[in-house]
């Protein structure tokens, strides 16, 4: 039986680079995620792509390289609430459709973002303040 084909393979190294650089370049005009930032973003970048790579089947370099993933806790040390959650996610999404990947794909990575930006927040906020997640779909 054969193995299905992973995003990483459908979707191709390319796609991933493009990806975690225009979600940089959005972080770097956004003012709530800028602030949780370096001055030099390159570090998070490379890092973003390496986990999505690994994350959606491609070369698992990045747990040979970091470790375990273990998003929560690398997150920690940043204040992570609703708003910081929210311009997360809508900056993740807007950088995903303005590559506008196949539905299925799209859906499966609009499904992830939107668990993990909810896993990753880790400061309180009222539970209507966070609007619902922004996508045209």
């Amino acid at each position: 039986m054969a193995q299905p084909i992973t995003v990483y393979e459908r979707m191709g190294h390319e796609f991933f680079v493009d990806l975690a650089r225009g979600f940089y370049e959005r972080v770097a005009a956004d003012d709530v995620l800028r602030a949780l930032y370096p001055d030099d973003l390159e570090g998070a970048r490379q890092r973003l792509e390496g986990f999505l790579v690994q994350y959606w089947g491609g070369p698992a370099d990045y747990s040979a390289e970091r470790g375990h993933p273990r998003l929560r806790m690398r997150h920690g040390p940043f204040a992570i609430g609703p708003v910081e959650r929210d311009a997360w996610l809508e900056n993740m999404l807007a950088t995903l459709d303005s590559l506008d990947p196949p539905a299925d794909v799209a859906e499966a990575m609009v499904g992830y973002f939107q668990n993990a930006a909810m896993h990753l927040q880790n400061r309180p906020g009222s539970a209507d303040s966070g609007a619902s997640p922004p996508r045209n779909a």
